[in-house]
């Protein structure tokens, strides 16, 4: 990618246009700049990552071969890659054959890119064209919204009803389940990140695109704000029943600011904090790295089940002491909704003035968690790690060339059309 304007299948520039004009279609080994051993051959013997179109669209093995997008690619193209000047960079044996080039699971967000499909559906009114427009941070406000809501809940139905109405374990499970359908309401859409340590992750490590970066983490921040409101609405009565009308606390018997947000066990130091919110999250992101990993074993559709054991997982493992918050996006923007409310400045100062570790700590761990997967695991050539100069040079051009209309949308919302933008 060389300004995050390109549609990204494998998220690389070493697949030309002839791929970039089809995604999800098989595509001949010498129209690819790429040594063919880093792709995976479509054959009845062994098993390819096929690309996705988008998250609802992955095309079976066997379909690939001589199915009528095949046999249209063929003969659409057979002179583009005939006269292809990168064919001498492969063996003779496999200029016959078909390759699907992988495709990232969770950062796959880029290929919903609207100038990654080409003329954008037939809009009526102002209404469609700006949801057209908007729909990536839309989609991530919504999932992380419904995130909150999901686990903020049931934290809410256990601490309200004294244990009566559930426990941790119901807890950690449910919490699995927000993430699982947050996720489900936006994948499609944005790549259903949810998180911004998650997105910082797709960016440096999976190419994606940083001029989306600001907007995907203000969507996910607001949505957890706004769930956090949406829940206290709902169970309004139940903390005036808890606590009494007009109290609300962050310590004590009748506390129930942990409805909103984590907090550390008093024992536990600083650097403890720091430490079990950096592991979690690292072994998140190792997660959903190895999910997502064409070269290992992607899960492909099944990817949203993935998560929600691995979210399971974790809350049942390293819950106990802080909470397991992982996601900025899920706790400060509840946080900062519980002060709204009216909660104490103890909701920043308690456990020596925690509130700090669940914004720093889930982006160094998310970084470490995708470092570590990179450097010991990884094939790709997305990755900076397996790139001549760790990508140094092509982050350099990136700065050097960013403005801030390359911020703006890439759809023109008074004209119904894409925005003319240079690739």
């Amino acid at each position: 990618m060389s300004d995050g304007s390109k549609p990204e299948i494998f998220h690389s520039d070493d697949i030309n246009e002839v791929y970039l004009d089809h995604p999800g279609k098989p595509v001949a080994i010498n129209s690819l700049h790429t040594p063919s051993n880093v792709f995976r051959s479509i054959s009845s013997t062994s098993i390819a990552s096929t690309p996705f179109i988008d998250f609802r669209q992955h095309q079976k093995i066997q379909h690939l071969k001589g199915s009528s997008s095949h046999q249209e690619f063929q003969s659409n193209h057979s002179s583009d890659l005939n006269n292809s000047n990168s064919s001498k960079d492969f063996d003779t044996e496999h200029e016959t054959n078909y390759y699907a080039a992988p495709a990232s699971g969770l950062e796959r967000a880029a290929t919903n890119d609207s100038r990654s499909h080409g003329t954008p559906p037939k809009m009526y009114n102002f209404v469609q064209r700006w949801r057209y427009a908007f729909r990536e941070p839309l989609a991530e406000f919504f999932g992380t919204m419904v995130l909150v809501m999901f686990g903020d809940g049931v934290v809410a139905q256990v601490k309200l009803s004294s244990g009566a109405s559930g426990n941790y374990t119901q807890i950690a499970f449910c919490w699995a389940t927000a993430v699982f359908l947050g996720y489900q309401c936006s994948a499609g859409i944005s790549g259903g990140h949810l998180n911004p340590a998650v997105t910082l992750s797709a960016a440096v490590f999976r190419k994606f695109p940083w001029r989306k970066v600001p907007g995907y983490i203000f969507s996910q921040f607001f949505g957890g704000f706004i769930g956090a409101f949406l829940v206290y609405g709902v169970y309004l009565q139940a903390f005036n029943d808890y606590e009494g009308p007009g109290i609300r606390t962050v310590t004590g018997d009748h506390a129930s600011a942990g409805v909103f947000c984590t907090f550390p066990q008093e024992f536990l130091s600083t650097k403890g904090q720091v430490t079990s919110e950096v592991v979690a999250t690292a072994l998140l992101q190792f997660g959903i790295f190895s999910m997502t990993d064409p070269y290992n074993a992607p899960l492909g559709s099944s990817f949203p089940f993935g998560l929600f054991v691995l979210i399971y997982g974790l809350g049942s493992a390293y819950g106990y002491l802080t909470g397991y918050a992982l996601n900025l996006a899920r706790d400060f923007g509840p946080r900062l909704a519980a002060a709204a409310i009216g909660y104490p400045s103890e909701m920043f100062s308690y456990g020596n003035y925690y509130f700090w570790v669940p914004i720093v700590a889930p982006i160094l761990g998310a970084l470490l968690g995708a470092f570590l997967y990179d450097l010991f695991l990884y094939q790709g050539l997305d990755s900076p790690l397996n790139q001549p100069d760790f990508g140094w040079s092509e982050r350099v051009k990136h700065i050097k060339e960013f403005k801030l209309s390359d911020m703006k949308p890439d759809f023109d919302i008074e004209r119904g059309e894409l925005a003319n933008q240079q690739n």
